[in-house]
């Protein structure tokens, strides 16, 4: 998410628009059509076959299940027996104040949708802060040039200094 300077100082809400493959709704996640898995007779649902030739024997993913051991009779219409679809969902971000380049804001709950119906995982959302005109950031300190005569350097004045909040009026002392 990219953020004005202003934004990332004091906070801001946000409305993000993600792309995002989220749990079939007509099957619930199961990626079956009438709801019933079986198990794969493959790998009688362990996931893994072993193939052996003379005295070198090797375990692989069972190619029939994918490695799930369950096998779907009837796959879904709707996502083809994944168990899930690809919607965009939005949110709202609430952005603490003070963040800074790279920093992650964790969104629980609000990733993807694993396979066939375990529950979705975090999003993170990373920030990004555009330069700004006039300040240049340092940690969590704001800089700024202002230029003075060399009059009101050695005999002090007020001069006006502007902040995020507006301006303000500085005084210059003598010493």
């Amino acid at each position: 998410i990219e953020l004005d300077l202003e934004e990332a100082v004091f906070g801001v809400d946000k409305r993000i628009e993600v792309p995002s493959l989220v749990a079939c709704k007509p099957c619930s996640g199961s990626g079956a059509e009438d709801g019933k898995v079986e198990t794969c007779k493959s790998c009688n649902g362990h996931g893994q076959v072993r193939m052996q030739r003379g005295i070198f024997a090797v375990q692989q993913t069972c190619p029939t299940c994918g490695g799930r051991g369950k096998s779907i009779p009837k796959p879904c219409k709707v996502c083809h027996g994944n168990g899930r679809v690809q919607e965009d969902k939005v949110l709202q971000v609430k952005i603490p104040a003070g963040v800074d380049n790279g920093d992650r804001i964790r969104l629980a709950g609000e990733g993807e949708a694993g396979p066939t119906g375990t529950p979705p995982g975090d999003l993170y959302v990373e920030v990004r802060v555009r330069e700004h005109g006039i300040f240049q950031r340092d940690g969590d300190d704001l800089h700024c040039e202002v230029p003075i005569r060399i009059s009101q350097a050695a005999l002090g004045d007020s001069v006006r200094v502007p902040t995020l909040g507006g301006e303000v009026e500085l005084r210059i002392p003598t010493e």
